[in-house]
């Protein structure tokens, strides 16, 4: 099953041991060849940004390799 990065955007992503990270917000695209390299999550007010990667709107950047499992939920792994 395919699934575009547009049914993406706006879902809940929760870390593989159940931490409520954020909404997905967005993605990086390398221009060459279309992959998608990283997923940009708005974190919730529960998650201490000092411990994960931020781009300079302060959304987590997790690559898009971590995902584990896109259903109701978006599924991080580390």
């Amino acid at each position: 099953m395919k699934i575009t990065e547009n049914e993406l955007r706006g879902k809940t992503v929760m870390s593989e041991e159940g931490l409520y990270l954020g909404i997905l917000r967005n993605s990086t695209v390398d221009e060459r060849t279309g992959q998608l390299i990283d997923v940009l999550i708005e974190p919730s007010d529960d998650v201490d940004p000092r411990l994960y990667h931020l781009d300079n709107q302060g959304n987590l950047i997790f690559p898009f390799s971590s995902i584990k499992s896109v259903k109701d939920v978006v599924i991080i792994g580390g």
